[in-house]
């Protein structure tokens, strides 16, 4: 056990980091960018493991008062049709929308119409886990200082299809490697705020989709930087993870699996009109792996949970990103197993690290007082980016990772994938 909660702090990386330069002239690296950027530790110290910083989530509080509006785009994706919401941080308003989260309320047509600017204001765009939404208090937590009190970025939450209570019109859920509508959002985003340099964070399963979109994107991602926070990479491993122990079945897993069948129940009508999922065998579902099994591979054409798990798993994407790239894990994550963590892709790839602390479970981090650490990595290192690093300057090679030095003639592609999504 750490001593008195204090975590153990880890750094993985290339041994040669990215070279950046600050805006005034100088040279650093992204090692240096993060190692400066991240705090210390200090768990509270009654919450000893990653059981008990994880469990303890689910102990109600209010956590920062974040208010939004809300938008629904269409999907310009001829297969993965439909609509998806996104979340704009707004200043205090009270027309709140009883059919929405807490604090949130739909854009009208003309304040929508009004939204574009030339400002150069930073701007995050967030992901959030399993089930979740905009209105999840880790998420609220992590851009609550970049927001309030003066904060000068703009932020905004892409919500997961029917998370967050947003319809579902084509009877398709999200799933782990659904990087459609981020990338939609992106580009209308890079179109609408041309001056502004954009910035991704992804936490638990929306972190696997931020990396698997980085990944995908290479040296032409529209993001300056990104984040991933929890993230379980290898989704095969995590799972069999979760079924190895009591705690992760019996608990995590059930729970988890509780909570996609109760959006399945929201959306029952739309999914069971353009799907062929058996609803009675959904009924039946108890855990997460069941529902994926029941649900994901009839949606999607897998033939088996295991298979959608590995072609959705981000660990191969580290190797594809080039920009700047941070990951924060806790290696007693009971949910996002420290089995699955790639260690050996970041060690190859200058442009990512991986920070592991030694504490915090899954998503938790809760300090003495009921605080939470992760914010304070996650701010500290998006506000050295954006404020310190001339972004325009960071190179983006497009060359694989690696010493070169290979005896055949072959080609890895980290990000392409076994099942093809037609157009």
């Amino acid at each position: 056990m750490d001593w008195f909660g204090r975590a153990k702090i880890d750094f993985a990386h290339a041994a040669t980091p990215l070279p950046l330069t600050r805006k005034d002239g100088s040279q650093t690296d992204l090692l240096k960018v993060v190692e400066a950027a991240v705090p210390k530790c200090q768990m509270n110290p009654l919450l000893f493991n990653g059981h008990l910083q994880t469990i303890y989530t689910a102990v109600k509080e209010h956590g920062p008062q974040i208010y939004y509006k809300r938008k629904i785009f269409d999907a310009d994706h001829k297969t993965y049709a439909g609509t998806f919401a996104v979340d704009f941080v707004v200043p205090q308003h009270k027309d709140f929308d009883e059919e929405l989260p807490p604090r949130t309320a739909f854009y009208s047509e003309e304040e929508f119409a009004g939204i574009g600017s030339d400002d150069s204001k930073p701007m995050l765009i967030a992901l959030h886990g399993l089930s979740g939404g905009s209105h999840e208090i880790y998420l609220r937590h992590a851009i609550a200082p970049l927001v309030m009190d003066g904060g000068e970025w703009e932020v905004c939450v892409v919500n997961a299809r029917g998370c967050a209570n947003s319809k579902v019109t084509t009877g398709v859920l999200f799933n782990a490697r659904a990087t459609w509508d981020v990338r939609q959002f992106v580009k209308w985003a890079r179109k609408m705020f041309p001056n502004r340099p954009l910035f991704g964070v992804g936490f638990s399963l929306g972190a696997n989709i931020m990396t698997n979109y980085v990944g995908e994107e290479g040296a032409n991602c529209p993001l300056k930087a990104a984040i991933a926070v929890s993230n379980p990479f290898d989704l095969e491993v995590s799972n069999k993870g979760l079924q190895r122990t009591w705690l992760g079945k019996e608990v995590y897993s059930k729970i988890m699996g509780n909570n996609l069948k109760k959006l399945f129940e929201q959306h029952k009508e739309q999914i069971l009109k353009y799907t062929n999922v058996d609803y009675d065998r959904v009924q039946n579902v108890t855990y997460l792996h069941e529902f994926d099994r029941a649900v994901q591979t009839v949606t999607w054409g897998y033939p088996t949970e295991n298979a959608y798990y590995r072609d959705a798993s981000s660990c191969d994407a580290i190797l594809a990103i080039r920009i700047p790239f941070l990951a924060i894990s806790a290696l007693d994550d009971p949910i996002a197993v420290k089995e699955a963590i790639p260690y050996q892709e970041f060690a190859v790839n200058p442009y990512t690290v991986l920070c592991t602390t030694s504490l915090g479970g899954h998503l938790s981090w809760f300090e003495i007082g009921g605080g939470r650490w992760h914010p304070k990595p996650i701010c500290n290192f998006l506000n050295a980016m954006a404020t310190d690093i001339n972004l325009e300057a960071v190179s983006r090679e497009e060359k694989m990772v690696g010493d070169g030095k290979y005896q055949f003639n072959t080609d890895f592609n980290p990000v392409r994938r076994k099942l093809n999504v037609l157009e």
